[in-house]
C-alpha cells in the first residue's frame, strides 16, 4: 500500500511562510505526477500545483509566484514552498499522487491557517 504522509502545517501570519512535506513510501519516479491540492471549508478540492516526473511544473492562477513545487528523489519527498501567504490560502492542504501501476494516492491532508 503507497502511503502519502504531508507535514509542516500551521498557524501563520498573511505575508509570512510555510514549506509543506509530503513523503512517500515509494520512490516519486514511480508516480507520473505529483501534486499539492487545498480545500478550504464548504468549498472543493482544488489543485495548487503539479510536478510531473520529469519536472515538469504547474501552478494554480492564484499561488503563481509565491508558492513552489520541487520533489527530492533521494527523500522520497516533494515540496510546496509557500511564501506571501495570504488569508485566502487557509485550508486543509493534501498531497495526492498518480502511480504509475497502482493508481492515485491522497496524503490525510494538514492544516494552513494565514491570520490577517
Amino acid at each position: 500500500q503507497v502511503q502519502l504522509v504531508e507535514s509542516g502545517g500551521g498557524l501563520v501570519q498573511a505575508g509570512g511562510s510555510l514549506r509543506l512535506s509530503c513523503a512517500a513510501s515509494e520512490s516519486i519516479f514511480k508516480f507520473n505526477r505529483m501534486g499539492w491540492y487545498r480545500q478550504a471549508p464548504g468549498k472543493q478540492r482544488d489543485l495548487v500545483a503539479l510536478i510531473t516526473s520529469d519536472g515538469n511544473t504547474n501552478y494554480a492562477v492564484s499561488v503563481k509566484g509565491r508558492f513552489t513545487i520541487s520533489g527530492d528523489n533521494a527523500k522520497n519527498t516533494i515540496y510546496l514552498q509557500m511564501n506571501s501567504l495570504k488569508p485566502e490560502d487557509t485550508a486543509v492542504y493534501y498531497c495526492s499522487g498518480d502511480h504509475r501501476w497502482r493508481g492515485a494516492y491522497w496524503g490525510q491532508g494538514t492544516q494552513v491557517t494565514v491570520s490577517s
